[in-house]
């Protein structure tokens, strides 16, 4: 059984470039030619943004029953082992502390760092979408990206709808039923529900307690053998995952939103190689080089299942054997960020609500901007660490300023593709919130 350290990232990548490269050759080899453009982005990536008809039925048939659901099922069974890995994970980590002094002191610093970074990000998200200005370029294929993608929105939304945000959101990180926060994978309640244990065992009688750590302790080996299976398919999952994407929609419509990906993928780029490495280097006292050079499977597993939260014992792991964080400080540092440490996803939030503003002929003044800074923070802060969780956050945000909610189907398209680098952004930002707070308390990691 190879455990989930162990695959050799190379494969994963491998994966990846193979999933994509067949899947933009069925694309290409397969779909019918471009419809006439109604405006262009030769000045902007070199090509007409024309969305062209849709690929043929077996492609369809391809994707829906055979490459996506064996993607779907590698999530699954990493989305098996997170809920318990999580929960079990945290109380360690409150219960090795020793209590609510040094738990209040990291828990004060890991929640302070990840509020600046995702300040940051949000902030350069919204100065490049101001400065390129991508929604005038997507005006024309507004109509056709609706028609094509609606259908999709409206059911992303429809589940959204049912959980809004606003005061009932802290009301409910205190949960009646705990087992209901699990069985609905309500992470805030959940981690909620892990510290209070984990501050009753450290409350109780040692002999009392041992029992229920070392269930807790068994429940931790017991997700980390599942992720060592799902881990040892990754490769194959990885090529379908991908596949299923490219095959679908190949290049073009990458083509058609290119100043709004371009602008999504340069701030996520700007934060991850200067403001993320920045932090590392003077505050976690450790060179960006090396850090990068520790975390590249881990960040690779991230771009690959789009999933803060399925990365997470991959980045515990990464955490503890090569970037040198103490084991009680990641146990309790590292699930809470992946649940609540979005720093790309607030740069998406932000550029996508601009941008989306901008496509339907508006604008939004200096104080406007602000409110959605402050949003895109809290939002992505409370969003559940799974695959296009942010898309139905940023429909709640943009029907603040007169735009229908449903304009995330102009996105929605190329949201795959953008939720992966996000992705990497958000894990990377993890392991940096790690080694920041371990180099606080002890002196911790240097290289």
């Amino acid at each position: 059984m190879a455990a989930a350290h162990s695959v050799p990232h190379t494969r994963i990548l491998a994966g990846l470039l193979l999933g994509a490269l067949v899947g933009c050759l069925v694309n290409g080899l397969t779909a019918p030619p471009p419809l006439p453009p109604e405006n262009t982005l030769a000045g902007v990536v070199g090509a007409t943004a024309a969305i062209p008809p849709g690929p043929p039925g077996w492609v369809v048939w391809l994707v829906k029953n055979v490459t996506k659901p064996i993607g779907d099922i590698f999530l699954n069974l990493l989305f098996m082992a997170i809920v318990p890995l999580v929960f079990a994970s945290l109380a360690l980590g409150v219960t090795r502390l020793g209590g609510s002094a040094a738990v209040g002191r990291i828990g004060a610093k890991t929640v302070g760092y990840f509020m600046i970074t995702t300040a940051f990000a949000a902030a350069i998200g919204l100065t490049l979408v101001n400065v390129i200005e991508p929604g005038q370029y997507a005006r024309g294929q507004k109509d056709g990206l609706m028609a094509q993608f609606g259908a999709e929105a409206e059911g992303r939304l429809a589940a959204a709808k049912k959980k809004e945000f606003g005061v009932q959101t802290f009301v409910d990180v205190v949960p009646a039923n705990p087992f209901k926060a699990m069985v609905e994978k309500d992470m805030l309640a959940i981690i909620c529900s892990a510290l209070m244990v984990g501050f009753a065992l450290t409350r109780i009688e040692p002999h009392r307690a041992k029992a229920l750590v070392d269930v807790l302790e068994g429940v931790n080996r017991v997700a980390e053998v599942i992720i060592g299976w799902a881990m040892t398919v990754a490769p194959y999952a990885v090529f379908c995952l991908i596949f299923s994407t490219t095959s679908l929609f190949g290049y073009r419509l990458l083509i058609a939103l290119g100043a709004f990906v371009l602008t999504v993928v340069g701030g996520l780029a700007l934060h991850q190689f200067v403001v993320l490495p920045l932090l590392v280097k003077f505050l976690g006292g450790m060179s960006p080089w090396e850090f990068f050079r520790k975390a590249q499977g881990t960040m690779l597993t991230a771009f690959s299942t789009s999933s803060s939260s399925a990365t997470l014992p991959v980045a515990i792991r990464c955490a503890e054997e090569e970037l040198g964080v103490p084991r009680d400080v990641s146990n309790f540092v590292l699930p809470l960020s992946a649940s609540m440490n979005h720093n790309g996803t607030a740069l998406f939030e932000s550029v996508t609500v601009l941008f989306l503003v901008q496509v339907f002929g508006g604008s939004l003044g200096l104080d406007q901007q602000l409110v959605v800074l402050v949003l895109c923070i809290l939002t992505a802060t409370g969003m559940a660490g799974v695959p296009g969780g942010a898309l139905p956050l940023i429909g709640l945000i943009l029907v603040q300023f007169d735009v229908p909610a449903g304009a995330i189907a102009i996105v929605l398209g190329v949201d795959r593709v953008l939720d992966m680098c996000r992705t990497a952004v958000n894990v990377t930002a993890d392991l940096s919130t790690a080694v920041v707070v371990a180099r606080s308390e002890r002196g911790g990691p240097a290289g």
